[in-house]
């Protein structure tokens, strides 16, 4: 049809074809760009709020410069990923959900002599010293000793490791899922500045785990490892492992596909250093993975994320505490569950989970949990 219109007319709508598809990418690269910028940001913000501070506000040391350091091989790391640079560009004040601090709450009460490090990525947040602005739920996370906040700048945190060089070509800026694959990238760049144990902010701790050995995951299906509960030492075996992840990180990542950089990564990792891609033969034959721990999904992972209601519904309450009654801890899968609050004194696992292993969050949390 196009053919039989004049040539100018068919060149114009060319054009403007051409003009629509670069508007369009034009939107695309500022949105990711925006959000990438936000997270690049936070050094230059909480340098110009601290050259102006007033003493009302703590803003939050940043990990690699604080007087007190991840203890290699001994701390627990959570990271807090989403990005909320307010419009004028300033400051907000730091917040938690209840639910991430029951997970910071349930590590620190059954860890006590691990250290938990909460590393907020992206803008500086700061913690308000006005009486007016009380904030419950990070008051109770810190009424452990043993929690820290910390802020972290993703150009400096990957400095001097493997990924400098990477991070600065942009792929992951560009990626489809920049929150999650963030959160992916820093998970194992933590582990192999530090190592130590990760866990994702949507877990509760049930028991002490200060005395499993280092170098371990979790299944989480019978294809796939999961990258939401993670050790590995901090140096030796360990730190190889964590050198292989960024490597597969590096070589394997993919911005349109959610997974592959996280649970991906780790999967690809054992494979090799188990010899097999069968998930059953990496646990029953621990030699095959020279010291490579891989827990099967009890431990972490009782409830699959298809059946994350569980944790909710109060017809499944024996059931899932029989379920998960070996666990170390549960997950109750964030990206599916976050929208559905529960009422105080619930009668559901996850509120008698949090009530039992977090209670000072549980409280804070008000009405609903």
């Amino acid at each position: 049809m196009l053919l039989r219109l004049p040539n100018v007319v068919a060149r114009r709508m060319f054009i403007i074809l051409v003009l629509m598809v670069i508007v369009g990418l034009f939107y695309i690269y500022s949105s990711e760009n925006k959000y990438h910028s936000c997270f690049m940001e936070g050094q230059v913000l909480a340098t110009q709020e601290a050259l102006t501070a007033d003493g009302e506000t703590n803003l939050l040391d940043d990990v690699l410069q604080a007087d007190s350091k991840p203890s290699p091989g001994n701390s627990i790391f959570f990271h807090e990923t989403s990005c909320r640079l307010s419009e004028n560009r300033q400051l907000e004040t730091l917040k938690v959900t209840a639910r991430q601090a029951c997970a910071i709450e349930s590590a620190a009460m059954h860890n006590p002599n691990f250290q938990v490090f909460v590393l907020f990525a992206g803008p500086t947040y700061r913690i308000s010293n006005n009486n007016s602005h009380p904030q419950p739920l990070v008051e109770a996370i810190l009424s452990y000793s043993n929690v820290h906040l910390r802020r972290l700048n993703l150009e400096s945190y990957a400095s001097g490791t493997p990924m400098e060089e990477w991070l600065k070509d942009g792929r992951l800026s560009r990626s489809k899922y920049l929150f999650s694959h963030i959160s992916d990238f820093l998970r194992y760049l933590t582990l192999y500045r530090y190592g130590g144990l990760y866990l994702d902010m949507d877990v509760v701790v049930l028991r002490n785990m200060e005395k499993v050995p280092p170098n371990y995951t979790g299944a989480e299906s019978n294809t796939h490892l999961a990258a939401g509960v993670m050790n590995l030492a901090a140096t030796g075996f360990g730190h190889e492992i964590a050198a292989s992840c960024l490597r597969d990180f590096q070589h394997n990542f993919n911005g349109e596909d959610w997974g592959n950089n996280g649970p991906g990564v780790i999967t690809r990792v054992a494979q090799k250093i188990c010899g097999t891609k069968d998930i059953a033969l990496m646990q029953e034959d621990p030699k095959r993975c020279m010291g490579f721990k891989v827990f099967g999904r009890g431990a972490f992972y009782a409830v699959p994320w298809k059946r994350w209601r569980d944790f909710f519904e109060p017809e499944k309450l024996e059931q899932t505490m029989a379920r998960c009654k070996d666990s170390y801890v549960v997950h109750v899968w964030n990206k599916h569950s976050s929208k559905l609050p529960i009422k105080q004194g619930s009668k559901n696992a996850y509120a008698l989970y949090a009530e039992q292993n977090c209670p000072r969050s549980y409280k804070a949390a008000g009405e609903y949990f």
